[in-house]
């Protein structure tokens, strides 16, 4: 039984400080878990894409498959991966990712030892094109997935996300949504996002990443939407964190705003990862592009009512029905 999802994008091993409740140190996470969780709400038959490194812990691709989750798609290379993420909040909304070691101070923790020698991402810029050794590559997917009906593609680089595409484009899967990496979203970089957008249903990117691709040259987001979703993309959407989501429906010619549901904000962590992949279950299920922002903004709701990428699959039974009901009275076209 092939999947009936895909979701493609990386594992990481998490060293989060969030904003309320205790640290996390050393847990399972990555944009593909959250994408992942978010989908779980609403639908299963979920396949994985990704790779780790042998010494990634084989108990939590155990703990993954008790989720329901499909696992083999994730490739385990003979070779160390460094996977560590780390992340604290100074407040609700201002994640750092800079000197762990001075963040647990502050907090008087004691440092872990698994994060001795950590070192932050390095920053990546539009014009360093090169593949990550944690990126799957089309090669990594195993048959079956090929005849999944969705796949959705959380952030990676930029030729990872280029020669993916092709790959799904070629499948049987109706429905193909990509959430942007920010380190290409820049204007000197809209050739290649232009090549991606072709033939996409959902084009998935943060406020601030598309301004940044249109830096200098627009400061409306309704015509940044308009101007992405000529180059043959269905429908755009714009999150924007605690304001919502904006929808461009290209083929009604439609907008749509959405407000975020009013839910408690303990760690925002994954919220736009946890969207991603309600998303993609809405629109499989209805074809629906209000109807899926909507299964998308309940699943971040959710998600940052707590911290850990499966946090949105431990709701109370039938409160994402109750969510996605009372957002559907109140959004509006314009």
């Amino acid at each position: 039984m092939y999947p009936t999802f895909v979701i493609v994008g990386r594992l990481r091993r998490d060293y989060l400080l969030p904003p309320v409740g205790p640290p996390l140190v050393d847990v399972p996470g990555g944009d593909l878990l959250y994408a992942a969780a978010g989908l779980a709400a609403w639908e299963g038959s979920i396949g994985l894409l990704a790779r780790v490194g042998e010494d990634y812990p084989r108990e939590w691709l155990r703990v993954f498959e008790q989720r329901g989750l499909d696992t083999r798609g994730i490739r385990i290379l003979p070779e160390h991966l460094d996977l560590r993420f780390f992340q604290a909040y100074l407040d609700l909304l201002t994640p750092k990712r800079n000197n762990p070691v001075a963040h647990f101070a502050r907090l008087g923790l004691p440092y872990p030892k698994a994060l001795l020698g950590y070192q932050p991402p390095a920053e990546v810029h539009d014009d360093d094109k090169r593949v990550e050794p944690a990126s799957p590559r089309p090669l990594d997917i195993p048959k079956d997935y090929l005849d999944a009906s969705a796949v959705h593609l959380c952030p990676l680089d930029y030729l990872t996300h280029n020669r993916l595409m092709p790959a799904f484009r070629q499948t049987r899967a109706t429905t193909l949504s990509l959430d942007p990496c920010a380190a290409y979203m820049t204007p000197a970089a809209w050739p290649d996002v232009r090549r991606l957008l072709q033939g996409l249903t959902a084009f998935l990117p943060s406020e601030e990443e598309i301004r940044a691709l249109f830096w200098g040259h627009s400061n409306d987001l309704w015509e940044m939407a308009e101007a992405l979703a000529a180059q043959g993309c269905e429908l755009i959407v714009i999150k924007r964190g605690g304001r919502g989501q904006m929808l461009y429906d290209a083929p009604a010619r439609k907008r749509w705003e959405i407000p975020a549901y009013p839910a408690h904000l303990a760690d925002p962590t994954g919220a736009g990862d946890s969207f991603c992949g309600g998303f993609l279950a809405g629109y499989q299920q209805t074809y629906d592009p209000l109807r899926a922002v909507l299964h998308g903004n309940v699943s971040a709701s959710m998600t940052i009512e707590g911290s850990g990428a499966f946090h949105a699959l431990e709701a109370l039974p039938g409160l994402a029905q109750a969510r996605l009901n009372s957002l559907a009275e109140i959004v509006r076209q314009v």
